[in-house]
């Protein structure tokens, strides 16, 4: 008998698949593509005052009412407020009655004034003119018909404009209780980024005329232009005026389902509820913007370190002899892994919180945990949203105690997910975060777990509409595929909830909104519809999830979660869900990770080798070659799949020792991306334009990448390719494989490179010190190793400087920061000059790295002068004395390109090795010698 499959739309949902099929790809159900009729003549703005604090406060009146979508909203009340120097805040909404909005204790930011307060025409505080000025960006409106225009204060330039003329295929203000739009114009120039979750065929950049719907649904990742697990309205902007680059970035915070039409040259929002709460976000760098994005969403949650290392999951581990059997083939394979994972195998009837008593005998799977707890490793399990109506089952009846369930009618809402009928937690409700957060602290008493991960959470079901528990028939029958609704079900279309007037594209086939998840007209707490909250689901679930394993032993949480909302990355990380195992699917891989970064959710990463169906050996390689550069790199497969764990073929085997080995010895500098990503959002993989940002050549990069600012990642994504093209920036590159191998270009050039099976090209850029240790097979271990540093100079340069940084600190702790003696921050320096070189470190809280007793034990200098020998070391101010332990190595480098001047004798450059060092990493060290 095979076990119910415990993955979300793992196998898309059956009812889907043939629709699916049928050609969604082919053709184009984009409802973007006929020019919509005007809806109405918007609204006149008929008073505006300023606030004590500083801000604006209007109200608008429709001008001409009708029909269409519903009733117009009479009055609507307009707050526009500079929060900080960098962001603008512009909120629409009813001036009579309160709207919902993204909770304020979900996602916490200002509150505007209640919209009562402004029923009256006032004219108290009236402002004369028709633009409001911040530090950085400028607010102007027209009043009649309203629009407004957000511009930069240092040179004017137009960033939204809200305004409509005959011409435009798009409508004036339109704010209906289930129906508004707005629109911007936008350059044609622009590249836009965003606007996910979707799996983007085109690369990175928005494509003009494809859909983008945001609305969360279990629909597989496979799945093109469509909307996917996470609802993220929010894009970034970046233009380049005479090769110098802006980048600024638009959030509308809106929960409820979304079509956005980007026709090139403007963009349009049709939403089916909510308010209009946009938040402007100055830049001017893509990395400011992220920074000021994450500012006011949360910023990143700092991983622990073995989080960093490589994860092997499997549906279809059917005992723990099976899940042993991996840990010790990985290790005989010599291929590093630090955390185990299970899928559902381990549940008893796929009820959340148990254990299979034959399968997973908790006394054995103790002592299993006992074992590889003891050298470093780590277990995760899933956890589903769905809680299984089950007398017998604690879990549903205390939940039932408590009163924890979606609502309809007065009744837990019944659905069906992997064990048969279940109630949804409405996470939304105090209560059920307490009974939440008891259950994960039952379930740590049983199985201590190191993290969790939350799947399914869309919410999905395998049923539609309103349902009961069949009589007379076992549902599910444990016969056939557990995805396929088994309760008796009728359709709820009675109310504007379930079917709304206007249609989003929802799952790319404008299915009702309530299609395969929970009723739309379904109660959560204080009478909150799942109409309004439904995209939040996944949200407040990792919202509660965090609380629960942060209560637990006071050690930083790990959770995965599938479905995400604005906010999300401050509680969990994330992985793309349902991919397959093809080519293009290892191509998508990389723009949906990079969107992850933009959204403020860095730790992101596909399925390796994919999750269906079986991969080709070939594709494994190359996808484990990627893969290890992910911030987060997990192999994860279908039940229905073969095997793919990495040892299943010794050439992909030999892939994973090279591509993995190289991720282990880079941990210090994905640790310190970590400390970076939770400080200033900065994300872990980003775009080559966050680096490049003046290259329009950059602008849709989308089959290289970077780990950080320096460190180029340039994966073989195609079959039977021996070379890679990749695009290098200005600058000198080095090969981190082997770094006697040197690129230097005077201008963007896109090059050849040699790429066999168990190869990938991996650059790290000039100007940078990266910190690496001597890697392992368990990144316990790979820490306890001496450091080297990697500086990089200019190598065609006379003078040069390079810096980096190193943080380190107990990664249990809940916190990442300085300043309790659990942490170092090392910046290193080290500078070229006339033949003189010097390598030099400021340590801030010293005494963690000290009582760790690290040492630096090997620093590597590249794109030196290669016609001049090292000598005279000193450390410190001293001179080395002969005998000391401490040698210098030379190895002259090689150009893949040499754009040096034309004619004359080329500068030959080497890479130094001064070995034998015992610095404390924890004390401020110099090191410095000439080339003479």
């Amino acid at each position: 008998m095979l076990p119910s499959p415990p993955f979300s739309a793992r196998l898309l949902l059956l009812s889907l698949l043939l629709l699916f099929c049928n050609g969604v790809h082919s053709k184009s159900k984009s409802p973007s593509s006929p020019v919509s009729p005007k809806i109405g003549q918007g609204y006149r703005l008929i008073s505006v005052k300023q606030t004590p604090d500083g801000a604006l406060l209007g109200r608008l009146q429709v001008k001409q009412p009708n029909k269409i979508y519903g009733p117009d909203i009479p009055y609507l009340q307009l707050f526009v407020k500079h929060e900080t120097n960098d962001r603008l805040r512009v909120h629409i909404t009813d001036a009579e009655k309160q709207r919902w909005e993204v909770p304020y204790n979900l996602l916490p930011r200002e509150q505007p004034p209640v919209s009562k307060q402004t029923i009256g025409k006032s004219t108290e505080n009236s402002i004369t003119g028709s633009e409001y000025v911040g530090s950085k960006l400028l607010f102007s409106y027209k009043s009649n018909p309203f629009s407004f225009v957000v511009k930069r204060k240092s040179n004017g330039e137009i960033l939204f404009d809200s305004s409509c003329s005959e011409s435009d295929p798009y409508s004036s203000l339109v704010f209906k209780d289930q129906y508004l739009e707005i629109s911007t114009k936008l350059p044609e120039e622009a590249s836009l980024y965003g606007l996910g979750e979707n799996t983007q065929p085109h690369g990175i950049k928005l494509y003009p005329n494809e859909p983008y719907t945001l609305y969360t649904t279990d629909v597989s990742a496979i799945n093109l232009n469509m909307d996917l697990y996470g609802s993220h309205p929010v894009y970034m902007d970046l233009r380049n005026e005479g090769g110098k680059a802006s980048a600024h970035a638009v959030l509308l915070l809106n929960s409820n389902g979304m079509d956005v039409f980007y026709r090139g040259k403007s963009l349009t929002y049709k939403i089916i509820g909510g308010v209009l709460d946009f938040y402007f976000f100055s830049g001017p760098s893509p990395l400011d913007v992220v920074q000021q994005y994450t500012s006011l969403i949360g910023k990143p949650a700092p991983m622990p370190y073995w989080a960093f290392g490589f994860h092997q999951c499997r549906w279809g581990y059917h005992n723990l002899s099976v899940v042993e059997d991996v840990v010790e083939n990985y290790k005989k394979a010599k291929i590093p892994l630090d955390v185990i994972w299970n899928d559902d195998d381990h549940m008893e009837g796929h009820k959340d919180f148990t254990l299979n008593p034959v399968n997973y005998p908790r006394q054995k799977l103790l002592a299993f945990l006992d074992k590889i707890h003891s050298i470093g490793m780590k277990y995760i399990v899933i956890i589903d949203p769905g809680i299984a109506v089950n007398s017998s089952y604690g879990v549903h009846q205390r939940g039932m105690e408590k009163d924890v369930f979606i609502k309809y009618e007065g009744e837990p809402y019944l659905a069906q997910v992997w064990p048969g009928a279940v109630n949804f937690p409405d996470y939304l409700n105090p209560q059920t975060v307490s009974w939440w957060i008891d259950e994960v602290h039952r379930f740590h008493e049983l199985v201590p777990v190191d993290g969790l991960w939350i799947d399914m959470n869309e919410a999905s079901n395998f049923c539609s509409g309103l349902c009961k528990i069949p009589k007379g028939k076992k549902c599910p029958s444990g016969t056939g595929p557990g995805w396929i609704c088994c309760l008796d079900c009728k359709n709820i279309t009675k109310t504007r909830w379930d079917d709304p007037p206007y249609k989003i594209n929802a799952s790319g086939l404008q299915v009702p909104i309530g299609f395969k998840t929970i009723a739309t007209s379904a109660v959560h707490y204080n009478g909150v519809l799942e109409y309004d909250a439904h995209s939040l689901y996944g949200f407040s679930q990792s919202i509660a999830t965090h609380k629960a394993l942060l209560s637990l032993e006071g050690k930083r949480p790990f959770i995965l979660s599938r479905s995400t909302f604005v906010g999300s990355g401050k509680y969990a990380a994330h992985w793309t869900g349902d991919n397959k195992g093809t080519w293009n699917d290892l191509k998508y891989s990389i723009p949906t990770m990079l969107n992850f970064g933009i959204f403020g959710v860095p730790m992101v990463g596909s399925d390796i080798c994919g999750f269906y169906p079986a991969p080709t050996e070939e594709l494994c390689n190359r996808w484990i070659e990627l893969g290890a550069f992910y911030p987060f790199s997990r192999d994860h497969a279908n039940f229905y799949s073969p095997r793919q764990e990495l040892y299943q073929w010794e050439s992909v085997a030999k892939s994973a020792r090279n591509a993995l080995g190289m991720r282990y010895k880079l941990l210090p500098y994905l640790y310190t991306l970590n400390y970076e990503a939770h400080n200033t959002g900065a994300p872990i993989a980003r775009p080559l334009f966050f680096s490049f940002p003046d290259l329009k050549e950059c602008y849709n990069v989308s089959t290289q990448f970077l780990l950080g600012s320096s460190v180029l990642v340039s994966p073989v994504l195609d079959k039977a390719k021996t070379k890679v093209s990749a695009m290098f920036p200005p600058g000198t590159w080095y090969s981190l494989f082997d770094m006697r191998q040197t690129i230097v270009v005077k201008e963007v050039q896109s090059l050849s490179l040699p790429a066999p099976l168990h190869v990938i090209n991996v650059h790290l850029y000039q100007n940078t010190i990266l910190p690496m240790q001597q890697g392992g097979l368990i990144s316990k271990e790979a820490r306890k190793t001496p450091f080297t540093f990697i500086v990089a100079f200019p190598a065609d340069e006379s003078k040069g400087e390079a810096k980096g940084t190193l943080f380190l600190d107990d990664d249990e702790r809940p916190e990442i920061n300085l300043g309790d003696g659990l942490s170092t921050y090392i910046e290193l320096y080290a500078t070229v000059s006339n033949g003189s070189v010097k390598v030099w470190s400021a340590v801030q809280e010293s005494k963690f790295a000290l009582e760790k007793g690290w040492i630096v034990e090997k620093l590597i200098v590249l794109g030196l002068d290669a016609s001049k020998l090292a000598n005279s070391l000193e450390i410190n101010g001293e001179a080395v004395a002969e005998g000391s332990g401490i040698e210098f190595y030379a190895l002259e480098q090689s150009y893949q390109l040499d754009k040096l001047e034309d004619g004359g004798d080329k500068r030959k450059t080497a890479m130094v090795e001064v070995k034998g060092l015992s610095l404390a990493v924890g004390k401020n060290f110099e090191v410095s010698w000439k080339m003479g």
